[in-house]
């Protein structure tokens, strides 16, 4: 779900079984990312993963940093995610998102070598996309409540809308 010139490029990491069983970013029932993007002010209403066209009418896009679907992203190996990030940062040059928020802080540290990355803006740019880490949306985290996943979403939504003029 990518196009040109989008505002923010949301990268997951690999799709779960279910998003593989279905073919839609996000689709496990357990899965916050579609209401915590509503909640956050990104799209106008909690779309259902089956519409996720939808999201580019927004300026938003969906990727994967592997393609790979598992039970779970602890399944993937350090080249996978390493692969992935090579061929992300092409995809990147290629697509000219303004900026790229990267949906699960672990693969990130791992894939783009930042051990100690934190969540929000990332003081180091993609292909001159902005980077900006979050939590992981999967029901299955624990760290991050519904509410904290929300005001990560929003800092990046002000900063789009800051950007946008």
């Amino acid at each position: 779900m990518v196009a040109p010139d989008l505002d923010v490029l949301f990268c997951g990491v690999n799709p779960g079984r279910w998003s593989g069983a279905v073919g839609h970013h996000f689709a496990h029932p357990g899965n916050r990312f579609w209401k915590a993007l509503h909640l956050a002010g990104f799209t106008a209403r909690q779309l259902d993963p089956a519409e996720e066209r939808l999201v580019l009418d927004a300026r938003i896009g969906i990727t994967n940093l592997v393609r790979r679907t598992t039970a779970s992203a602890a399944d993937l190996d350090l080249a996978e995610l390493r692969e992935g990030a090579v061929a992300l940062e092409r995809k990147v040059r290629q697509l000219r998102p303004r900026s790229v928020a990267f949906l699960g802080m672990g693969a990130f540290r791992v894939a783009f070598r930042q051990p100690r990355a934190r969540a929000g803006r990332q003081p180091e740019l993609l292909a001159d996309a902005v980077i900006w880490l979050l939590p992981n949306p999967s029901g299955l985290q624990a760290t991050y409540g519904l509410d904290r996943v929300v005001e990560q979403l929003k800092a990046l939504r002000a900063f789009v809308r800051a950007r946008s003029g």
